[in-house]
């Protein structure tokens, strides 16, 4: 028989490349990563077509066989994610994130830091937004059942007849709570972002990438806000920088 469905062309427009090159540089920043110049320059000549990201992949790791350095991870982290950002094709699961975390960090973190594996500890991480206290993550024997439950009641919640406004306020909910799991040892900002790129994208938003690419350390601080204790709780930056995401807001994504 004839083949009745087409290969999906990750050819796409140098705009619209360059556009993921930089939402890839820019989410390093969440755990204060910066690319080398020569992968920047790398991906310049890859969002021309010069270069596959196959290509990139070989010269980046000679580049780093022969040179020291620290910029590694935000290397080929970036190149991984705008290659995954690259393909259509999604999956509303659990089993999507760690997926996801497996694409992004694999041989990136040392050995007794699972990758494509939910954390086996409980953990905690001082916040300077916080004075030096941690958000209370989900208990690591919690987290399939928590992020179980909260993907059963997001397929089950009710889209329709709700303005943009509303719809996007829930989806704000719901990331926030999958990232207050903090479903992985390491990685958990950068791989619950891109699941919410293509869980927009699912959505038909015309996704804003600017401020994932200039604001991504923003997007972290107003989560651990959002999740904080609720003394110390405030919702209003994350929202802030939803409505600079999807509803053309033009506020300012900084923290006093």
């Amino acid at each position: 028989m004839q083949p009745t469905y087409s290969i999906d062309n990750p050819n796409l427009p140098y705009q619209t490349k360059l556009d993921l090159w930089e939402t890839g540089f820019g989410l390093q920043k969440v755990d204060g990563l910066e690319p080398s110049a020569h992968m920047v320059e790398l991906a310049q000549r890859q969002a021309k077509g010069d270069l596959t990201y196959q290509d990139v992949h070989e010269e980046i790791s000679r580049y780093h066989a022969e040179v020291s350095t620290e910029t590694q991870e935000a290397d080929l982290v970036a190149l991984r994610i705008t290659e995954l950002l690259s393909r259509r094709g999604f999956s509303f699961s659990p089993g999507a994130l760690l997926s996801i975390h497996k694409e992004l960090f694999q041989d990136i973190f040392p050995d007794e830091i699972p990758v494509g594996a939910f954390r086996r500890t409980n953990i905690s991480k001082k916040e300077s937004v916080l004075d030096g206290e941690s958000v209370v993550y989900a208990d690591y024997t919690m987290i399939e059942a928590t992020l179980d439950y909260d993907f059963t009641q997001e397929k089950k919640f009710a889209y329709q007849g709700l303005s943009k406004e509303e719809i996007v306020a829930h989806i704000q909910q719901f990331i926030s709570g999958i990232w207050q799991i903090h479903p992985f040892r390491e990685g958990n900002t950068r791989t619950i972002t891109v699941f919410l790129i293509q869980y927009l994208r699912e959505f038909g938003f015309d996704v804003d990438n600017e401020p994932f690419q200039k604001h991504a350390r923003f997007f972290r601080d107003a989560l651990v806000l959002d999740n904080a204790k609720m003394l110390q709780k405030d919702s209003q930056p994350l929202t802030q920088f939803f409505e600079n995401l999807l509803l053309n807001g033009q506020n300012n994504l900084t923290l006093k």
